[in-house]
This record gives structure tokens, sequence and C-alpha cells, in this order.
């Protein structure tokens, strides 16, 4: 038999250089046991093949910190409005900010111990490579993801700070909650502000339901609740000889008699809600100031809006020349800027076009934001928001405000608007006004009621004054006919407002 026959050859199970790359398998697994093991149990790869005193120490943190996010979403079930306070509170979130970077250096370090203990110089020469690789990558995902969340934590404290300043009204008024939303262009100081957009949200306490006020800024003779600093000087309303007294010039006027509100942080927003107030009728909890040219960052942030567009909306005109347009259509997908031309574009269209125009940009985003969405831009949103907002509502209300603003999404959302015919800013009947408001009210929260509940619904529109009705009535009946088609509209749900004919 020689050397060379099957019968003496090694087995093949026996041939060194076979033992030699299961060798190099046996040792691979391990280093990506060790791996695993950090990854998932920090500690435990020390726990089994290093320093078992850090092993023991990291297992522990781990399992504290488990019981603590276990224990935080039981109490958001449970109890969430405590836990919106807790979490909103800037010592709390400083807290956790800080947790969450010293848990990603920790956690980099304990793979990077996971590393030594493989071995390294031991494993094959092709694997080393490709392990080292597969431990930076982990080691950059999870620093990354901590430290985004630390990220989102700052702005989160950021936003927290520069936005709810608290102060508001947080007791229901007859069962709702009144914003006044105020649009303009607004910089850090604030001085000569004219609010570009006044509207106020009547939000149904219980049920969400929204009633959308659009007042015209050009609104003359404003009267003020007796309670207003603002009373005793414009006894008889917001009125001058030259007609420049308007509703949107009390923010200015405010800010410029400031000795009118000692000890108020913003007269002007002080005076402006007042004055809806004496205009409305309705109580005002909380205000939101919206710097409109800042809104642009806000939609671009939150990915853009889609709306119907009734009408072509020139980009430019006024002052300047036209240098664009909006077109026509269903469902355009808007960015920010074209947004922000859409809500306030003023050439060939009355201020009462553009309120209607703002409110379907309102709708469109209170029906298109959705929580993944915020979650996922938070950084974004959170910046565009610290640049262009302002509110009195108090961090302690904004798991309230968060409930009604998911209850409204689920209704129509109405809307009126005070415009002719039903009213003319430069000599308004204010008692037309506040009557519309409650019979707008009304009908809201009829619609919530059972049919057995519910009461034959008030008149939509009030009678108006005979000298006004005359002059109505000495209009051609088609012009009559449109107006009326056009009030109609302004105060039907806005879906129907906002689509295109």
């Amino acid at each position: 038999m020689t050397e060379n026959s099957p019968i003496g050859r090694p087995e093949s199970g026996s041939s060194p250089a076979l033992v030699e790359r299961a060798g190099d398998r046996v040792k691979l697994r391990r280093g990506l046991t060790f791996l695993g093991m950090t990854l998932i149990l920090p500690g435990s790869a020390q726990l089994a093949a290093g320093n078992k005193r850090i092993g023991r120490i990291a297992l522990r943190v781990w399992a504290v910190l488990w019981g603590l996010i276990a224990l935080s979403v039981l109490l958001a079930l449970v109890w969430r409005k405590l836990a919106i306070i807790i979490f909103t509170a800037d010592p709390v979130l400083r807290v956790v900010q800080v947790l969450l970077i010293v848990i990603g250096i920790a956690w980099a370090l304990l793979l990077i111990d996971a590393w030594r203990l493989s071995r390294p110089p031991e494993l094959a020469r092709r694997h080393r490579l490709g392990f080292a690789l597969a431990h930076l990558v982990l080691i950059g995902v999870v620093c990354g993801a901590l430290f985004a969340s630390a990220s989102i934590v700052s702005s989160q404290r950021t936003l927290i700070a520069a936005v709810f300043g608290g102060g508001g009204e947080t007791k229901a008024q007859a069962g709702r909650i009144n914003v006044l939303l105020l649009g303009g262009d607004a910089g850090k100081s604030r001085v000569g502000l004219r609010p570009d957009s006044l509207t106020v949200a009547s939000i149904d306490a219980e049920t969400g339901r929204t009633v959308l006020f659009s007042l015209p800024r050009n609104l003359e003779d404003v009267p003020f609740p007796e309670s207003s600093p603002m009373h005793k000087e414009f006894p008889k309303g917001f009125g001058c000889p030259d007609h420049s007294c308007l509703l949107n010039a009390v923010y200015t006027y405010a800010s410029d008699h400031q000795n009118l509100y000692p000890g108020v942080k913003d007269p002007g927003v002080q005076a402006t809600k007042e004055a809806v107030e004496g205009a409305t009728g309705l109580k005002i909890n909380y205000y939101a100031m919206v710097d409109l040219k800042g809104f642009e960052a806000l939609i671009d942030a939150v990915g853009g809006i889609k709306l119907d567009v009734r009408q072509r909306v020139p980009i430019g005109g006024g002052t300047s020349r036209i240098f664009g347009w909006i077109e026509k259509g269903e469902d355009q997908h808007l960015d920010g800027y074209h947004a922000l031309w859409f809500a306030r574009s003023r050439e060939g269209a009355s201020d009462y076009e553009r309120m209607a125009r703002q409110k379907c940009v309102m709708n469109a985003m209170l029906n298109q934001l959705e929580p993944m969405t915020v979650l996922t831009k938070f950084n974004e949103i959170a910046k565009a928001g610290e640049e262009i907002v302002a509110t009195d509502v108090p961090t302690s209300e904004i798991d309230k405000l968060i409930d009604l603003s998911l209850k409204a999404k689920e209704r129509p959302v109405a809307s009126v608007a005070f415009v002719p015919p039903l009213i003319h800013s430069g000599n308004p009947d204010f008692g037309v006004i506040r009557t519309t408001v409650q019979n707008r009210i009304a009908v809201a929260e009829n619609a919530d009621l059972p049919k057995e509940q519910r009461t034959p619904p008030p008149s939509v529109r009030p009678d108006r004054p005979k000298a006004t009705k005359q002059a109505d009535d000495d209009k051609p009946k088609s012009d009559n006919a449109d107006a009326k088609k056009k009030n109609q509209q302004e105060t039907n749900d806005l879906k129907a407002i906002c689509s295109v004919d």
C-alpha cells in the first residue's frame, strides 16, 4: 500500500487547515456573542468574561433604567396630566438630557471593552477588519441614537421655555376654551406690530368641536370690557376721526402706552385680547402669536401641507411686481414659501378672501400634523416654534389641549367670518357679531347631542338693522344673491370652504 493511496490518507476532519478554520469560526462567534450581549444587556459580557464588578454595576443600572421607563409609561397611561407636568419641567428635562449623554458614553465604552474581551489579535486576519467595523457601526448607532434623543430633549426644554410662558385663564368659559390666534410680522421686540390676522378658535372642552371666528383687521370702533384700562381711554370704542384706530392697531397703541398695563409682560396682546372679548362677547382663555414669516419655516419643518387652491393666487404684488403664481388645483402640495403666500397674498383679493385662505391653511395643519411627523421632525419644528410662536398657555395645560386637538380632528371645523354683508368693518354692529357668535356655538354644541335632546337650531343669521338691510336691498338682486352665497360659504364647514369648486 503506497503512502498516497486512499486508505493511507488522513481523514478530512483532521486536516490542520480545516481545524484552524473551525477554530477561527469559534473565536468569531465568541466575539459576536459578546457584542450581542453588550447590545442587549450592557455589562453581561463583562460579567461572563471580564471585570465582574463592572458587569454587575452595568446590569443593575440597565435594570433601573428599564424600571424607570416602565414607570413612565404606566404614569402616562394612568395619570397622564402628572406625567406631562413632570416631563415638561425644566429640571427633569435637564436631568434626562444629561442622563442620555452619560448612558451613550458608558454604553460605547462597554462595547469597546467587549471588543477587547474578544481578543481581536487572535481572530483570523480575514475577520479582524469586519469585526472591528461591526463594533464601530454599533457604537455609532447607539451613541447617535442617544445623543439625538438628548438633542430632542434639549429642543423641548428650549421650546417650552420660549413658548409656554403661562398666565392664561385655564378655567373653561361656559364649557369652552377660547384661543385667540394672532398672525403678523412679529420681530423679537414685537414693537409696532399690527396683527395681520385675528381668529378666535372656540373649542368645546368636552368634545373638541371647534368654531373659528375670523375678525377683519380693519374693524373700527371696537369696544372694550369695562374692566379694561383701554375702556377708560376709549369709552365709546377704539375709534379715531381719521379712521386709523383699527382692530389691528390696538396692539401698537397698548405697546406704546405700557403705563396702562403696569406689570403686564405684553400689553399689546392683553389689550388685543380685551378688544376681541368686547367685540365677540367671548372670554379669551389663551392667545397664540404667530410670526407669519417664521410660519414658512414651520411648514417646511413638517414637510409642507396639501390643500385645494380654489383660484390662482399671485406671489408678490402690491408695492412689488408679481413674480409667480400658485395655480388652481386640487390636493396641491405647498412648501412653506408657497403656503405663506397662499395665506397672505393681497393682490387682487379682499381682506375677507385672505381670511378664508388663512383658515384653510390652519385647517390643513390641524388635519395633517400626525404624531409620527411631529416626533420624527421634532427638532426642526421646535426650532421654528421658538422663532414664531408666543403663547400664555401654561405647561400644565398642554395635555388638555393635545386631547382637544385630537378630538377636533375627528369633527368638521365650522367657520364664521365677519364680512359683508353680515357686518361692515367701517360701521360694525357688534350686537350682530355677538349674537352670531352665540348662535354658531349653539349650533355646534347641538350637533353633539343625542337626537332626542336636540333643540331647534337658532337662527344662523340674526336680523340686521333696517338701514343696513335697506342698503342691501338697494343692490341688484344678483349682487345680493352672490353676497348671500359668499356669506353662506363663509359660515359652513371648512372642508367645503377650502375645496375646489
